[in-house]
């Protein structure tokens, strides 16, 4: 997991995204003299960039990377982009010239790598003369282990990170966690970086489920047998290889921006094609089955925990108990018109209201009522991570058949694993096939729709 970016860190990407849309359009234009619109030409040439980016990770440069390791992934870039133009230009006579596309793909790559390097740059000084963009860490193990890292920090303050405290585990090393992990909550620490070879498994544990929970950075510095591991993914500050905790395939921008477009779109066509005219209908039908209002609004915890407003059509009598007990099997709280719209899942359509102003996504972990949330977080392990990203209508515990009511310990549990599972595998794909299979769950019907 990603520590949560600052104010304005979150549009730095997008910004150099958009910025070498327009300087490889500009250049395409300029070269080959026909207007941008004219034919789908430029259309595809940005489309070959950012695809074979995103191959790359050319857009993956984190403030430890290295300058040499960008100009390595601008060598492939360019190679790579130049090919793609002449398959293109193939297929449009007129701007099939050699040299023309020689010009044009390696002036626009290089002015972006100029531009690429300027943000690099100013954002290193800017973290030494305004202390901004930074983040705050505490490294954990004996001195031999952490040693390396802790003159990395302290002699590269262009990098951002800002050693606070050091912890040496030597005695008491119970005791001293729980003052370690005070601290960390009480200084709002950032990064956490402990030393493998000098903590026990159980504390390993220990950290894992306190970043797990309280939204941490975690890291961990190798032993010798973990270095010559082929197994292992390695973060690089300088030369001193970190392994991180856990990856999140939507803590990178142009996944984010890719979800995100997906969800207001199809979560528009829902509201346009089906709530529009269904609303009105629902509103009648539920009016007359039983008194109280056509919505039901309850505070859910969603991405960092926050709380947010979940919408649902009401499908229970009102009662003091609805933000307290979950429902079950035969609830006598559940109206008439409830059993229907709650079978055939109708009651959970106006969340797509949640999806269009950013509260959750179509697909993701399904979001509990807080009560819920409180409880499962002390008993169930990783049971926080689930809001490392936004929550969903659907999600891939849904569709493995842990939905509706948890009657066991080990229903929640496999809920959490599958939701671990999509939030470090997630793909478009991987939400198309959850959409298609929840789509077809509910014209089967589903036992523990209810």
């Amino acid at each position: 997991m990603k520590t949560k970016t600052g104010r304005y860190s979150g549009y730095i990407r997008p910004l150099s995204r958009l910025t070498d849309l327009v300087i490889i359009n500009v250049f395409v234009v300029w070269f080959s003299g026909i207007a941008i619109f004219e034919d789908s030409y430029p259309f595809f040439i940005s489309c070959s960039w950012f695809i074979i980016a995103s191959h790359l990770g050319f857009y993956k440069v984190y403030r430890y990377t290295k300058v040499i390791a960008i100009l390595n992934c601008t060598l492939k870039q360019v190679v790579l982009f130049f090919i793609s133009c002449l398959a293109i230009a193939y297929f449009y006579p007129e701007r099939n010239n050699l040299n023309t596309i020689l010009l044009s793909s390696v002036t626009a790559v290089f002015l972006i790598l100029g531009f690429k390097l300027f943000v690099y740059f100013f954002l290193r000084k800017f973290r030494i003369l305004f202390k901004g963009n930074s983040r705050k860490v505490v490294l954990v193990g004996k001195e031999k282990s952490i040693l390396p890292l802790k003159h990395f920090f302290e002699e590269n303050p262009d990098y951002g990170y800002k050693l606070i405290k050091v912890f040496d585990l030597e005695e008491n090393k119970t005791d001293q966690l729980h003052l370690i992990l005070s601290f960390i909550q009480k200084n709002r620490i950032d990064e956490i970086y402990c030393s493998l070879s000098d903590i026990t498994s159980k504390q390993v544990d220990d950290f894992i489920f306190f970043a797990n929970n309280n939204f941490k950075t975690l890291k961990f510095i190798p032993d010798e047998k973990q270095l010559f591991s082929l197994n292992i993914a390695f973060e690089y500050y300088d030369y001193i290889p970190i392994i991180p905790q856990r990856t999140i395939s939507l803590d990178e921008s142009l996944h984010k921006i890719a979800k995100r477009v997906f969800d207001i779109v199809f979560s528009i066509l829902i509201i346009v094609g089906i709530l529009s005219w269904l609303t009105p209908i629902l509103a009648i039908i539920i009016k007359m089955d039983s008194r109280g209002p056509l919505f039901f609004v309850q505070k859910r915890n969603g991405l960092n925990n926050a709380e947010f407003e979940c919408y649902k059509f009401r499908s229970m009598e009102i009662n003091e108990q609805a933000d307290t007990e979950l429902v079950s099997k035969n609830d006598v709280r559940i109206t008439k018109v409830g059993k229907f719209i709650r079978k055939t899942s109708i009651d959970e359509l106006p969340q797509f209201f949640n999806v269009l102003l950013g509260d959750m996504s179509v697909v993701g972990p399904r979001p509990h009522m807080v009560s819920v949330t409180n409880a499962y977080a002390e008993r169930i392990d990783k049971f926080m991570v689930r809001h490392f990203i936004k929550p969903g209508i659907t999600g891939l515990a849904q569709t493995k058949g842990f939905r509706g009511e948890i009657e066991t310990n080990s229903d929640i549990v496999n809920r959490v694993r599958y939701d671990i599972f999509y939030i470090e595998k997630w793909s478009l794909l991987l939400d198309l096939k959850i959409i298609s299979s929840t789509i077809y769950t509910l014209l089967r019907g589903d036992d523990k729709a209810y």
